[in-house]
């Protein structure tokens, strides 16, 4: 006769319910983790503030128009041309900042390696890198005219200086001993470009890209303001013909929107292309690890 009390013979059954608990609560970290929305407070906090300050009166919708018409208005744009400007924009920007970053790797390049293309080419350069963009505006019409090359080499100018400038920096301070090591082993010039100048100077060129596809949008959206029949730009100078700041508001959170996609997609690639860097990062906090 078992003497044990019946309560102890009793087996405890597992809740069925705690591995799909369990389950959603390691998909739903996963979420956070995978996406940091907490660069997402400062933008939507934001908007929130705007919305109660119209409603409760303290500014005028004139001025700044709330979430909720802005929310109004781009769906109106969706059903119209609003993807047509965005496309047109993003095409622009595209085939000026590969233009631009292309003729800036090939003469960053031969700068960087060749002391003669130095003496010879940077001063020049630079002198050229001091004149602001849109004063090159009226001479790029005279000779282009208002139509897509005008635009286009406006965009490739702005991106090339700091892709240029990066990573002619990025070569020229690629450690001495590295390159000593290799001509001391009797290795070529292509061999030390390929194992030793491209590595070192990866991360600088990576910093000018992104600076210049930053620069990209900026020059875009001036030579839209100036002539443009579509693009953002133009949604710009439509919106304030038209006295219409919900329309102005669309085209820069749309010019917020692209530039911050873009710039991630870059950082992606970035982050993939120098998986090997063995870097010191932060911890929370801005503290060192």
């Amino acid at each position: 006769m078992n003497s044990h009390p019946r309560e102890f013979q009793r087996v405890r059954q597992p809740s069925r319910q705690s591995p799909s608990r369990s389950t959603l609560v390691q998909k739903v970290g996963a979420f956070f983790t995978r996406f940091d929305l907490r660069g997402a407070i400062v933008p939507v906090g934001s908007l929130l503030l705007l919305e109660l300050f119209v409603r409760m009166g303290w500014v005028s919708p004139y001025v700044l128009p709330p979430p909720s018409e802005l929310y109004d208005t781009f769906l109106r744009l969706a059903e119209g041309p609003l993807w047509t400007n965005v496309a047109a924009s993003t095409a622009r920007v595209f085939v000026g900042f590969v233009i631009g970053s292309v003729l800036a790797v090939i003469v960053g390049s031969l700068v960087g390696l060749v002391v003669a293309a130095e003496r010879y080419l940077e001063p020049t350069f630079q002198a050229l890198r001091a004149v602001p963009s849109l004063a090159w505006v009226p001479l790029l019409m005279i000779w282009f005219g208002i139509g897509e090359t005008s635009k286009i080499v406006l965009i490739a100018k702005s991106a090339f200086f700091p892709v240029y400038l990066n990573l002619f920096s990025g070569i020229r301070n690629v450690d001495r001993k590295l390159v000593e090591v290799g001509e001391m082993y009797r290795q070529p010039l292509p061999v030390l470009v390929w194992r030793i100048f491209i590595p070192a100077s990866l991360p600088h060129l990576f910093t000018g890209l992104r600076y210049g596809l930053s620069l990209a949008w900026l020059s875009v959206v001036a030579a839209e303001l100036l002539a443009a029949s579509e693009g953002i730009g133009y949604m710009l100078s439509d919106g304030r013909e038209l006295s219409r700041p919900d329309l102005v508001m669309i085209a820069i959170i749309c010019l917020a929107v692209l530039g911050k996609i873009s710039d991630s997609l870059f950082k992606i690639v970035e982050e993939r292309c120098l998986r090997w860097r063995d870097t010191y990062p932060l911890q929370e906090g801005g503290r060192l690890r």
